[in-house]
Protein backbone atom coordinates (compact mmCIF):
# COMPACT_ATOMS: atom_id res chain seq x y z
CA UNK A 1 0.00 0.00 0.00
CA UNK A 2 2.75 2.59 0.73
CA UNK A 3 4.14 2.12 -2.77
CA UNK A 4 0.70 2.46 -4.34
CA UNK A 5 0.16 5.75 -2.50
CA UNK A 6 3.58 6.93 -3.61
CA UNK A 7 2.84 5.97 -7.23
CA UNK A 8 -0.44 7.87 -7.12
CA UNK A 9 1.38 10.85 -5.64
CA UNK A 10 3.93 10.85 -8.47
CA UNK A 11 1.13 10.60 -11.04
CA UNK A 12 -0.53 13.61 -9.41
CA UNK A 13 2.81 15.43 -9.54
CA UNK A 14 3.11 14.71 -13.27
CA UNK A 15 -0.47 15.85 -13.85
CA UNK A 16 -0.02 19.11 -11.98
CA UNK A 17 3.23 19.99 -13.75
CA UNK A 18 2.46 18.73 -17.27
CA UNK A 19 -1.30 19.25 -17.66
CA UNK A 20 -2.26 21.92 -15.15
CA UNK A 21 1.05 23.78 -15.74
CA UNK A 22 1.33 24.39 -12.02
CA UNK A 23 4.68 25.75 -10.88
CA UNK A 24 6.98 22.85 -9.97
CA UNK A 25 7.67 24.19 -6.48
CA UNK A 26 3.97 24.48 -5.67
CA UNK A 27 3.29 21.07 -7.17
CA UNK A 28 6.03 19.44 -5.11
CA UNK A 29 4.75 21.03 -1.87
CA UNK A 30 1.18 20.00 -2.60
CA UNK A 31 2.07 16.42 -3.48
CA UNK A 32 4.36 16.14 -0.45
CA UNK A 33 1.41 17.08 1.75
CA UNK A 34 -0.97 14.69 0.01
CA UNK A 35 1.45 11.77 0.20
CA UNK A 36 2.30 12.47 3.84
CA UNK A 37 -1.34 12.50 4.94
CA UNK A 38 -2.23 9.47 2.80
CA UNK A 39 0.67 7.54 4.33
CA UNK A 40 -0.75 8.18 7.80
CA UNK A 41 1.44 11.03 8.97
CA UNK A 42 -0.26 13.02 11.79
CA UNK A 43 -1.53 16.30 10.39
CA UNK A 44 0.24 18.36 13.04
CA UNK A 45 3.59 16.86 11.95
CA UNK A 46 3.14 17.67 8.28
CA UNK A 47 4.23 21.32 8.29
CA UNK A 48 7.28 20.72 10.54
CA UNK A 49 8.34 17.90 8.19
CA UNK A 50 7.94 20.12 5.13
CA UNK A 51 9.94 22.89 6.80
CA UNK A 52 12.62 20.37 7.81
CA UNK A 53 12.90 19.07 4.25
CA UNK A 54 12.95 22.53 2.70
CA UNK A 55 15.43 23.96 5.18
CA UNK A 56 17.64 20.88 5.23
CA UNK A 57 18.00 20.84 1.46
CA UNK A 58 18.48 24.57 0.95
CA UNK A 59 20.73 24.83 3.99
CA UNK A 60 23.28 22.68 2.22
CA UNK A 61 22.69 24.09 -1.23
CA UNK A 62 21.74 27.77 -1.18
CA UNK A 63 25.32 29.05 -1.15
CA UNK A 64 26.44 26.60 -3.83
CA UNK A 65 23.62 27.45 -6.23
CA UNK A 66 23.70 31.20 -5.60
CA UNK A 67 27.47 31.53 -5.75
CA UNK A 68 27.64 29.28 -8.81
CA UNK A 69 25.20 31.59 -10.59
CA UNK A 70 27.25 34.62 -9.52
CA UNK A 71 30.45 33.07 -10.84
CA UNK A 72 28.85 32.24 -14.18
CA UNK A 73 27.29 35.66 -14.62
CA UNK A 74 30.51 37.48 -13.74
CA UNK A 75 32.42 35.29 -16.18
CA UNK A 76 29.98 35.91 -19.02
CA UNK A 77 29.58 39.67 -18.56
CA UNK A 78 33.31 40.30 -18.23
CA UNK A 79 34.09 38.49 -21.48
CA UNK A 80 35.82 35.66 -19.63
CA UNK A 81 33.69 32.99 -21.29
CA UNK A 82 34.37 34.49 -24.72
CA UNK A 83 38.10 34.62 -23.99
CA UNK A 84 38.15 30.94 -23.06
CA UNK A 85 36.35 29.98 -26.26
CA UNK A 86 38.31 32.16 -28.69
CA UNK A 87 41.64 31.05 -27.25
CA UNK A 88 40.69 27.41 -27.51
CA UNK A 89 39.65 27.94 -31.12
CA UNK A 90 43.02 29.47 -31.89
CA UNK A 91 44.77 26.53 -30.24
CA UNK A 92 42.62 23.78 -31.75
CA UNK A 93 42.24 25.36 -35.20
CA UNK A 94 38.99 26.01 -37.02
CA UNK A 95 38.83 22.46 -38.38
CA UNK A 96 38.69 21.17 -34.79
CA UNK A 97 36.53 23.95 -33.41
CA UNK A 98 33.86 21.50 -32.19
CA UNK A 99 36.36 20.08 -29.71
CA UNK A 100 37.17 23.55 -28.45
CA UNK A 101 33.49 24.39 -27.96
CA UNK A 102 32.90 21.08 -26.19
CA UNK A 103 35.71 21.87 -23.77
CA UNK A 104 34.37 25.39 -23.30
CA UNK A 105 30.90 24.11 -22.45
CA UNK A 106 32.44 21.61 -20.07
CA UNK A 107 34.40 24.27 -18.18
CA UNK A 108 31.68 26.93 -18.17
CA UNK A 109 28.88 24.47 -17.41
CA UNK A 110 30.35 23.19 -14.16
CA UNK A 111 28.99 26.18 -12.23
CA UNK A 112 25.72 26.71 -14.13
CA UNK A 113 22.35 25.08 -14.61
CA UNK A 114 21.91 23.87 -18.18
CA UNK A 115 19.43 26.54 -19.21
CA UNK A 116 21.59 29.35 -17.81
CA UNK A 117 24.76 28.00 -19.42
CA UNK A 118 22.96 27.53 -22.74
CA UNK A 119 21.64 31.08 -22.84
CA UNK A 120 25.02 32.50 -21.87
CA UNK A 121 26.97 30.48 -24.45
CA UNK A 122 24.56 30.52 -27.41
CA UNK A 123 25.71 33.97 -28.64
CA UNK A 124 29.24 32.60 -28.67
CA UNK A 125 28.13 29.54 -30.64
CA UNK A 126 26.46 31.72 -33.27
CA UNK A 127 29.56 33.92 -33.54
CA UNK A 128 31.95 30.97 -33.86
CA UNK A 129 29.80 29.26 -36.50
CA UNK A 130 29.59 32.48 -38.54
CA UNK A 131 33.27 33.37 -38.27
CA UNK A 132 34.57 29.85 -38.88
CA UNK A 133 31.99 29.29 -41.67
CA UNK A 134 30.99 25.89 -40.34
CA UNK A 135 27.55 24.27 -39.79
CA UNK A 136 25.75 25.61 -36.75
CA UNK A 137 25.23 22.19 -35.16
CA UNK A 138 28.93 21.36 -35.48
CA UNK A 139 29.48 23.70 -32.56
CA UNK A 140 25.95 23.62 -31.12
CA UNK A 141 25.78 19.90 -30.37
CA UNK A 142 29.17 19.71 -28.58
CA UNK A 143 28.26 22.76 -26.50
CA UNK A 144 24.87 21.36 -25.50
CA UNK A 145 26.30 17.90 -24.76
CA UNK A 146 29.04 19.31 -22.53
CA UNK A 147 26.58 21.47 -20.59
CA UNK A 148 24.21 18.54 -20.11
CA UNK A 149 26.98 16.22 -18.93
CA UNK A 150 28.07 18.68 -16.24
CA UNK A 151 24.40 19.08 -15.26
CA UNK A 152 24.15 15.37 -14.55
CA UNK A 153 27.54 14.35 -13.19
CA UNK A 154 29.79 17.10 -11.85
CA UNK A 155 29.67 18.97 -8.54
CA UNK A 156 29.80 21.86 -7.77
CA UNK A 157 27.07 22.03 -10.40
CA UNK A 158 23.88 22.50 -8.36
CA UNK A 159 22.12 19.38 -9.71
CA UNK A 160 24.65 16.72 -8.67
CA UNK A 161 25.39 18.66 -5.48
CA UNK A 162 21.72 18.56 -4.50
CA UNK A 163 21.52 14.81 -5.13
CA UNK A 164 24.75 14.28 -3.17
CA UNK A 165 23.17 16.00 -0.18
CA UNK A 166 20.11 13.74 -0.42
CA UNK A 167 22.28 10.59 -0.48
CA UNK A 168 24.77 11.97 2.06
CA UNK A 169 27.54 11.37 -0.47
CA UNK A 170 31.00 12.88 -0.33
CA UNK A 171 30.92 15.66 -2.91
CA UNK A 172 34.66 15.59 -3.62
CA UNK A 173 34.59 11.85 -4.32
CA UNK A 174 31.47 12.33 -6.44
CA UNK A 175 33.39 14.93 -8.47
CA UNK A 176 36.27 12.52 -9.10
CA UNK A 177 33.98 9.64 -10.10
CA UNK A 178 31.81 12.01 -12.12
CA UNK A 179 34.77 13.33 -14.09
CA UNK A 180 35.81 9.78 -15.00
CA UNK A 181 32.37 9.23 -16.53
CA UNK A 182 31.71 12.76 -17.82
CA UNK A 183 34.76 13.22 -20.04
CA UNK A 184 34.24 10.23 -22.40
CA UNK A 185 30.48 10.82 -22.32
CA UNK A 186 30.85 14.44 -23.46
CA UNK A 187 33.17 13.34 -26.27
CA UNK A 188 30.77 10.67 -27.58
CA UNK A 189 27.55 12.67 -27.18
CA UNK A 190 29.12 15.85 -28.54
CA UNK A 191 31.77 15.95 -31.30
CA UNK A 192 31.44 12.27 -32.25
CA UNK A 193 27.64 12.22 -32.27
CA UNK A 194 27.58 15.33 -34.48
CA UNK A 195 29.05 13.22 -37.31
CA UNK A 196 25.74 11.31 -37.50
CA UNK A 197 23.68 14.51 -37.91
CA UNK A 198 25.49 16.21 -40.80
CA UNK A 199 22.34 16.06 -42.94
CA UNK A 200 20.69 18.56 -40.59
CA UNK A 201 22.09 22.03 -41.33
CA UNK A 202 20.00 24.90 -39.95
CA UNK A 203 21.01 28.52 -40.41
CA UNK A 204 21.59 30.99 -37.61
CA UNK A 205 18.14 32.40 -36.78
CA UNK A 206 18.10 36.04 -37.85
CA UNK A 207 17.21 38.59 -35.23
CA UNK A 208 17.03 36.01 -32.45
CA UNK A 209 20.16 37.19 -30.73
CA UNK A 210 22.26 40.30 -30.83
CA UNK A 211 25.05 39.36 -28.46
CA UNK A 212 27.75 41.65 -27.21
CA UNK A 213 31.05 40.65 -28.78
CA UNK A 214 33.94 41.82 -26.64
CA UNK A 215 37.01 43.43 -28.17
CA UNK A 216 40.30 41.81 -27.25
CA UNK A 217 41.28 44.57 -24.83
CA UNK A 218 37.90 44.33 -23.06
CA UNK A 219 38.38 40.72 -21.98
CA UNK A 220 40.45 39.23 -19.15
CA UNK A 221 43.33 37.00 -20.16
CA UNK A 222 42.85 33.31 -20.89
CA UNK A 223 44.91 32.30 -17.86
CA UNK A 224 42.87 34.51 -15.52
CA UNK A 225 39.56 33.31 -17.02
CA UNK A 226 40.40 29.61 -16.75
CA UNK A 227 41.96 29.98 -13.30
CA UNK A 228 38.88 31.73 -11.91
CA UNK A 229 36.46 29.25 -13.50
CA UNK A 230 38.34 26.22 -12.22
CA UNK A 231 39.06 27.36 -8.65
CA UNK A 232 36.10 25.46 -7.11
CA UNK A 233 36.83 22.32 -9.11
CA UNK A 234 40.51 22.33 -8.14
CA UNK A 235 39.73 22.88 -4.45
CA UNK A 236 37.12 20.11 -4.35
CA UNK A 237 39.33 17.69 -6.24
CA UNK A 238 42.24 18.45 -3.89
CA UNK A 239 39.97 17.75 -0.94
CA UNK A 240 38.94 14.39 -2.38
CA UNK A 241 42.56 13.41 -3.08
CA UNK A 242 43.59 14.49 0.44
CA UNK A 243 40.94 12.23 1.96
CA UNK A 244 42.29 9.30 -0.02
CA UNK A 245 46.00 9.89 0.52
CA UNK A 246 46.66 11.87 3.73
CA UNK A 247 46.55 10.72 7.33
CA UNK A 248 43.20 11.59 8.97
CA UNK A 249 45.01 13.47 11.73
CA UNK A 250 47.23 15.57 9.45
CA UNK A 251 46.76 19.34 9.36
CA UNK A 252 47.02 19.37 5.57
CA UNK A 253 44.06 17.03 5.24
CA UNK A 254 41.93 19.17 7.56
CA UNK A 255 42.81 22.36 5.68
CA UNK A 256 42.13 20.86 2.24
CA UNK A 257 38.90 19.31 3.45
CA UNK A 258 37.77 22.72 4.74
CA UNK A 259 38.73 24.52 1.52
CA UNK A 260 37.17 21.78 -0.61
CA UNK A 261 33.73 21.99 0.95
CA UNK A 262 31.39 23.24 -1.82
CA UNK A 263 30.25 26.29 0.15
CA UNK A 264 33.83 27.35 0.87
CA UNK A 265 35.14 26.52 -2.62
CA UNK A 266 32.42 28.62 -4.28
CA UNK A 267 32.86 31.42 -1.75
CA UNK A 268 36.57 31.62 -2.57
CA UNK A 269 35.93 31.49 -6.32
CA UNK A 270 33.32 34.27 -6.22
CA UNK A 271 35.64 36.43 -4.11
CA UNK A 272 38.35 35.93 -6.74
CA UNK A 273 35.88 36.55 -9.59
CA UNK A 274 34.73 39.83 -8.08
CA UNK A 275 38.26 41.07 -8.64
CA UNK A 276 39.38 39.20 -11.78
CA UNK A 277 36.07 39.67 -13.65
CA UNK A 278 35.01 42.93 -12.00
CA UNK A 279 37.15 45.32 -10.02
CA UNK A 280 40.31 44.28 -11.84
CA UNK A 281 38.62 45.08 -15.15
CA UNK A 282 37.84 48.65 -14.11
CA UNK A 283 34.29 48.09 -12.93
CA UNK A 284 32.98 49.75 -9.80
CA UNK A 285 31.80 47.67 -6.86
CA UNK A 286 28.26 48.88 -7.57
CA UNK A 287 28.42 47.52 -11.13
CA UNK A 288 29.79 44.20 -9.92
CA UNK A 289 27.05 43.92 -7.29
CA UNK A 290 24.39 44.62 -9.94
CA UNK A 291 25.70 41.61 -11.86
CA UNK A 292 25.65 39.54 -8.68
CA UNK A 293 22.05 40.58 -7.98
CA UNK A 294 20.93 39.69 -11.50
CA UNK A 295 22.56 36.28 -11.15
CA UNK A 296 20.68 35.47 -7.95
CA UNK A 297 17.36 36.60 -9.44
CA UNK A 298 17.77 34.09 -12.27
CA UNK A 299 18.07 31.12 -9.92
CA UNK A 300 15.58 32.10 -7.19
CA UNK A 301 12.84 29.81 -8.50
CA UNK A 302 15.34 27.04 -9.19
CA UNK A 303 16.31 27.15 -5.51
CA UNK A 304 12.68 26.84 -4.45
CA UNK A 305 12.12 23.88 -6.79
CA UNK A 306 15.18 22.16 -5.34
CA UNK A 307 13.82 22.82 -1.85
CA UNK A 308 10.45 21.43 -2.91
CA UNK A 309 12.13 18.21 -3.91
CA UNK A 310 13.66 18.13 -0.45
CA UNK A 311 10.24 18.38 1.18
CA UNK A 312 8.98 15.34 -0.72
CA UNK A 313 12.11 13.45 0.30
CA UNK A 314 11.60 14.34 3.97
CA UNK A 315 7.92 13.36 3.90
CA UNK A 316 8.85 9.96 2.48
CA UNK A 317 11.44 9.50 5.22
CA UNK A 318 9.33 10.71 8.16
CA UNK A 319 6.23 8.80 7.05
CA UNK A 320 8.19 5.55 6.91
CA UNK A 321 7.88 5.07 3.15
CA UNK A 322 11.62 5.44 2.66
CA UNK A 323 12.40 2.67 5.13
CA UNK A 324 9.74 0.48 3.53
CA UNK A 325 11.25 0.99 0.07
CA UNK A 326 14.65 0.14 1.48
CA UNK A 327 13.34 -3.13 2.92
CA UNK A 328 11.69 -4.05 -0.36
CA UNK A 329 14.81 -3.30 -2.37
CA UNK A 330 17.05 -5.11 0.11
CA UNK A 331 15.25 -8.32 -0.76
CA UNK A 332 15.22 -7.69 -4.50
CA UNK A 333 17.85 -8.77 -6.98
CA UNK A 334 17.77 -5.52 -8.96
CA UNK A 335 20.90 -3.41 -8.60
CA UNK A 336 20.22 -0.30 -6.49
CA UNK A 337 22.16 1.73 -9.06
CA UNK A 338 19.99 0.46 -11.90
CA UNK A 339 16.88 1.08 -9.80
CA UNK A 340 17.86 4.70 -9.06
CA UNK A 341 18.59 5.27 -12.75
CA UNK A 342 15.27 3.75 -13.82
CA UNK A 343 13.20 5.76 -11.31
CA UNK A 344 14.83 9.00 -12.44
CA UNK A 345 14.42 8.06 -16.11
CA UNK A 346 10.69 7.38 -15.71
CA UNK A 347 10.09 10.63 -13.85
CA UNK A 348 12.17 12.58 -16.39
CA UNK A 349 10.19 11.16 -19.30
CA UNK A 350 6.88 11.89 -17.62
CA UNK A 351 7.43 15.38 -16.18
CA UNK A 352 10.27 16.74 -18.33
CA UNK A 353 12.36 18.46 -15.67
CA UNK A 354 15.73 16.84 -15.02
CA UNK A 355 15.95 18.67 -11.69
CA UNK A 356 12.55 17.44 -10.50
CA UNK A 357 13.36 13.93 -11.76
CA UNK A 358 16.69 13.79 -9.96
CA UNK A 359 15.42 15.18 -6.67
CA UNK A 360 12.25 13.07 -6.63
CA UNK A 361 14.17 9.91 -7.52
CA UNK A 362 16.76 10.78 -4.89
CA UNK A 363 14.07 11.07 -2.23
CA UNK A 364 12.58 7.72 -3.23
CA UNK A 365 15.91 5.88 -3.47
CA UNK A 366 17.78 7.51 -0.55
CA UNK A 367 17.00 4.75 1.98
CA UNK A 368 18.58 2.20 -0.35
CA UNK A 369 22.09 3.47 0.46
CA UNK A 370 21.86 2.67 4.16
CA UNK A 371 20.17 -0.68 3.66
CA UNK A 372 22.31 -2.07 0.85
CA UNK A 373 25.65 -0.40 1.50
CA UNK A 374 25.90 0.75 -2.11
CA UNK A 375 28.27 3.66 -2.77
CA UNK A 376 26.27 6.89 -2.27
CA UNK A 377 28.58 8.64 -4.75
CA UNK A 378 27.68 6.14 -7.47
CA UNK A 379 24.00 6.50 -6.54
CA UNK A 380 24.35 10.25 -7.18
CA UNK A 381 25.75 9.58 -10.65
CA UNK A 382 23.21 6.86 -11.49
CA UNK A 383 20.35 9.17 -10.50
CA UNK A 384 21.87 12.07 -12.44
CA UNK A 385 22.24 9.88 -15.52
CA UNK A 386 18.64 8.71 -15.35
CA UNK A 387 17.37 12.27 -14.95
CA UNK A 388 18.84 13.25 -18.34
CA UNK A 389 17.30 10.59 -20.56
CA UNK A 390 15.45 11.56 -23.76
CA UNK A 391 14.35 15.11 -22.84
CA UNK A 392 10.70 14.94 -23.90
CA UNK A 393 8.77 17.91 -25.32
CA UNK A 394 7.59 18.84 -21.82
CA UNK A 395 11.22 19.68 -20.98
CA UNK A 396 12.04 23.39 -21.42
CA UNK A 397 15.46 22.32 -22.70
CA UNK A 398 13.78 20.64 -25.68
CA UNK A 399 12.27 23.92 -26.88
CA UNK A 400 15.37 25.90 -25.96
CA UNK A 401 17.47 23.75 -28.29
CA UNK A 402 14.79 23.65 -31.01
CA UNK A 403 14.12 27.38 -31.17
CA UNK A 404 17.67 28.67 -30.86
CA UNK A 405 18.93 26.32 -33.55
CA UNK A 406 15.87 26.74 -35.78
CA UNK A 407 15.00 23.03 -35.94
CA UNK A 408 11.77 21.16 -36.58
CA UNK A 409 10.38 18.89 -33.88
CA UNK A 410 11.58 15.84 -35.81
CA UNK A 411 15.07 17.31 -36.15
CA UNK A 412 15.12 18.16 -32.44
CA UNK A 413 14.29 14.56 -31.54
CA UNK A 414 16.98 13.37 -33.95
CA UNK A 415 19.61 15.63 -32.37
CA UNK A 416 18.81 16.88 -28.88
CA UNK A 417 16.76 13.91 -27.61
CA UNK A 418 19.27 11.46 -29.06
CA UNK A 419 22.30 13.12 -27.43
CA UNK A 420 20.50 13.24 -24.06
CA UNK A 421 19.73 9.52 -24.31
CA UNK A 422 23.37 8.79 -25.19
CA UNK A 423 24.50 10.72 -22.11
CA UNK A 424 22.02 8.88 -19.88
CA UNK A 425 22.92 5.40 -21.09
CA UNK A 426 26.67 6.03 -21.09
CA UNK A 427 26.35 7.44 -17.59
CA UNK A 428 24.64 4.27 -16.37
CA UNK A 429 27.24 2.09 -18.07
CA UNK A 430 30.04 4.13 -16.53
CA UNK A 431 28.52 3.83 -13.05
CA UNK A 432 28.15 0.04 -13.36
CA UNK A 433 31.76 -0.25 -14.54
CA UNK A 434 33.02 1.93 -11.68
CA UNK A 435 31.09 -0.20 -9.22
CA UNK A 436 33.30 -3.17 -10.12
CA UNK A 437 36.34 -1.22 -8.92
CA UNK A 438 35.07 0.98 -6.05
CA UNK A 439 31.67 -0.46 -5.10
Amino acid sequence: MPLIILAIGIIILFFLIVKVKLNSFLALLLVAGIVGLAEGMPIDQLIPTIEKGLGGTLGGLAIVVSFGAMLGKLMAESGGAQRIATTLIDVFGRENVKWAVCLTGFVVGIALFYEIGFVLLIPLVFTIAAEAKIPLLEVGIPMAAALSVTHGFLPPHPGPTAIAIIYNADIGTTLVYGAIIAIPTAIVAGPLFYNTTKGINPTIPKGMYNPKIFADNEMPSFAVSVFTALVPVVLMAASAIAKLTLDPTSAGRHVLTFLGQPDMALTISVAIAIYTFGLGRGKTMEEVMDTVKDAVLTIAMILLIVGGGGTLKQVLIDSGVGAYIGQVVAGASLSPLLLAWAIAAVIRTACGSATVAALTAGGIAAPICAVTGVSPELMVLATGAGSLIFSPPNDPGFWLFKEFFGLTVKQTIRTWCALETIISCMGLAGVLILEMFVG
